[in-house]
């Protein structure tokens, strides 16, 4: 991670913050950047606790923006200094704010009492808590939103924060009453003011890492100071706790040998938490869970892929060593609805299945893409992605991602979202990665963005295909446009030879 000297505004950015009231003496809080999911959660979170509330984002879409309304929660739009005015008990500062962003600025210089989102997470939340953290470069959030349906469904009532909604209703965050708090632990940075790791600051009893691979070029300048941020993070897991890896992840088993907890590894075969007979069934997967060598029960996994099989190893370990039986985790897990946004089904329409996935690292895309393909084995795949996210849109990936969609039967790319502060060599060349899939055989349509990419998508769509929207942002509405488009065609549409 970059020091705060080392940046040009270092004067901005290193500042004297007032300590933050006591939660019992706080009353009104102001959350800048309110829209993002962790922000949103957090929000969420705060008014459950009694607080009173209010955010301000210049983005508004679902699912978090809707969320948030219906909670009650005061958004306003834009950003403005006279937000802050009469000012807040206390400021939770988004990491998208920039050290001259209107609100922050003025945070600043008022000497308002302000925290990073983490910061807010452990001084509300953590005190008196055992913290369970879900870290890695993939699967955070499907990972905790399965470990709380498990408690949850356990009676167990944890509380509870997540970087994504449930599929079918509930929510991203709980105060919960019981002795546990799950927690996504982010690796991405904190605070203008405070560069650290989220997860740096999250307390972890017991932890997971589900995976670990460069990511976030953004904001790590070198594979090595990314592994480092997880050896750092490992190295806080309390003495007395469970640390749970990924043993089939060489990187992931090697930060046995930064901790001071106790370790289990999950895999297959030898491993401490294993998956024993495991097979494609209707809906999902089943398997057999193994805990040191011995069978503890059948499970059925209601989602696709084996990444989601490691994710739900992982909670099997640190739920047996929070006490629940295997009984009650695979009951827990049979009645797993998913986490929006996540291999999500929004729905089939015309004989087009559309699907929605947060995936925008290329591993994430690759293991999206294969497991939708194993779990609709008879349909074509068509991988519609956007290349949005800072880390995504970096020329490193261009390679990978002309790798990742070898499952796909067709792939339709647009252009990554240009910024007032980009470098124009740094940018991925979406046309570069087309050439690439076309190389390897495998059809690609490149556009400048949603809209132009929308009418070919719509031509190549022919009944009985697999839609696959993957975005970690809003793809420009292409989504809806798209289920809107598909619902007004015929279905005299179809082309002549769809039924092959």
């Amino acid at each position: 991670m970059k020091r705060l000297s080392d940046f040009a505004d270092a004067h901005l950015r290193i500042f004297d913050r007032p300590a933050p009231p006591a939660p019992d003496e706080i009353t009104s809080v102001h959350l800048i950047g309110i829209c993002g999911a962790g922000m949103g959660s957090l929000a969420g979170l705060l008014q459950d606790a009694g607080y009173a509330v209010q955010g301000s984002d210049e983005r508004y879409y679902p699912p978090m923006s809707t969320r948030i309304a219906e909670a009650g929660i005061t958004m306003l739009e834009g950003y403005d200094a006279q937000h802050l005015d009469p000012p807040p008990d206390l400021v939770i500062v988004g990491n998208a704010c920039t050290p001259t962003h209107p609100e922050a600025s003025y945070a600043r210089e008022q000497g308002l009492a302000q925290l990073s989102l983490p910061e807010g997470i452990a001084h509300f939340f953590l005190d008196d808590r055992k913290s369970l953290v879900i870290a890695g470069t993939h699967g955070k959030t499907t990972t905790t939103g399965m470990l709380v349906h498990i408690l949850q469904s356990a009676g167990m009532d944890p509380g509870f924060l997540v970087g994504g909604l449930p599929a079918h209703g509930g929510a991203s965050c709980g105060v919960g009453a019981g002795r546990h708090f799950v927690v996504e632990g982010d690796e991405y940075d904190s605070a203008y003011f405070d560069k650290r790791p989220k997860m740096m600051h999250y307390r972890p009893a017991s932890a997971v890492v589900t995976s670990l691979e460069f990511d976030h070029a953004d904001i790590y300048d070198s594979w090595e100071e990314y592994r480092e941020a997880f050896r750092a993070f490992v190295g806080l897991v309390d003495p007395d706790g469970l640390l749970v890896l990924n043993g089939n992840d060489p990187e992931v088993r090697a930060l046995a040998d930064h901790t001071r907890a106790r370790v289990a590894c999950i895999g297959f075969a030898n491993e401490e938490i294993a998956a024993g007979n495991a097979r494609p069934a209707p809906g999902g997967q089943r398997f057999t869970l193994r805990a040191h060598g011995r069978e503890q029960t059948d499970i059925f996994l209601p989602m696709s892929g084996r990444h989601n099989l490691f994710n739900a190893l992982a909670v099997c370990a640190i739920a047996l060593d929070e006490g629940l039986s295997p009984a009650q985790i695979a009951e827990g897990f049979a009645s797993f609805s998913g986490m929006k946004r996540r291999q999500e089904v929004l729905g089939e329409t015309n004989g087009v299945l559309v699907v929605d996935d947060f995936a925008h690292h290329p591993t994430a895309v690759s293991e999206t893409v294969r497991a939708i393909a194993e779990r609709w084995p008879d349909r074509r795949i068509v991988a519609v992605f956007e290349p949005r996210s800072n880390s995504s849109r970096r020329k490193i990936f261009e390679e990978p991602y002309g790798h990742a969609f070898d499952r796909a039967d067709a792939v339709f790319i647009s252009a990554p979202p240009v910024r007032h502060n980009d470098r124009t060599g740094d940018l991925l060349d979406a046309e570069s990665v087309g050439n690439i899939l076309e190389a390897r055989g495998i059809p690609a349509t490149i556009r400048p963005d949603a809209e132009r990419l929308l009418p070919p998508l719509l031509d190549a769509l022919r009944p009985g295909d697999v839609a696959l929207i993957m975005s970690n942002g809003s793809f420009d509405g292409l989504l809806t446009r798209l289920i809107a488009a598909l619902v007004k065609r015929e279905p005299a549409a179809a082309k002549p030879d769809d039924a092959a």
